[in-house]
């Protein structure tokens, strides 16, 4: 069984968001602050965090840095902050999603879930898929990126987009494009987005992350020799 925390400090909120995720079948650990979140967390810790930015002690943005660093739990951020550079700062801590008061918590649940389908692919076939570049190697099933033999943690869009770039190699792709593939036609959020996970991308991949280049004016390509 798959464990979601609601992290959020209004009670019948965390209350709404805990009842449905329980309903789809998730084990749910409540927290009504940042600071109570974190012990939680390294007691029993969570495959997606839902988490309210607004909160006292700590809050939503602190701790999905910190969660970043320490897991690539699935991070779902839940805020009344509507604005571009909230959001893109949410991104560029490592959420995965961003979900503006007032929401649907049916549409919160299928967020959750579509990002846990495609974190946990690994292990549900017996088919090996490697795609080898240079000194990396993009393990697809597993959502693994080994740099130099070294295993590098992604989170599950850094990966996909890191995926997606290898498979349309040495095509450029705008941001509208990766957007698309990436997070889906549905999605709503900033399109900066794709800028913090290229950026995040790059740091992880060492020496090789010049082979996603910025195209000026277009997007992004993987460059691969053929």
């Amino acid at each position: 069984m798959r464990t979601v925390m609601v992290v959020e400090d209004e009670p019948l909120m965390r209350e709404l968001i805990a009842d449905y995720m329980k309903g789809e079948g998730y084990f749910v650990v409540e927290a009504k602050n940042g600071a109570e979140a974190l012990d939680k967390f390294k007691q029993t810790p969570a495959d997606a965090v839902v988490l309210d930015v607004m909160m006292p002690y700590l809050d939503g943005f602190g701790v999905c840095q910190f969660l970043r660093r320490t897991s690539n739990a699935v991070i779902v951020i839940v805020t009344a902050k509507s604005e571009e550079p909230d959001k893109l700062h949410g991104y560029q801590l490592g959420a995965d999603d961003y979900v503006t008061k007032p929401f649907s918590p049916k549409v919160l649940v299928a967020k959750v879930r579509a990002l846990l389908k495609r974190a946990g692919t690994g292990g549900e076939t017996d088919t090996v898929v490697i795609h080898r570049i240079e000194g990396l190697e993009i393990r697809e099933n597993s959502y693994e990126l080994m740099v130099d033999g070294k295993q590098e943690d992604l989170t599950a869009k850094e990966f996909e987009l890191l995926l997606y770039l290898y498979k349309n190699r040495n095509f450029v792709q705008s941001r509208e494009a990766l957007l698309n593939g990436v997070w889906g036609y549905e999605y709503d959020g900033d399109i900066r987005n794709v800028d913090a996970i290229i950026k995040r991308l790059r740091q992880k991949m060492g020496r090789y992350a010049g082979l996603i280049q910025t195209v000026r004016g277009s997007g992004y390509v993987c460059r691969v020799r053929s």
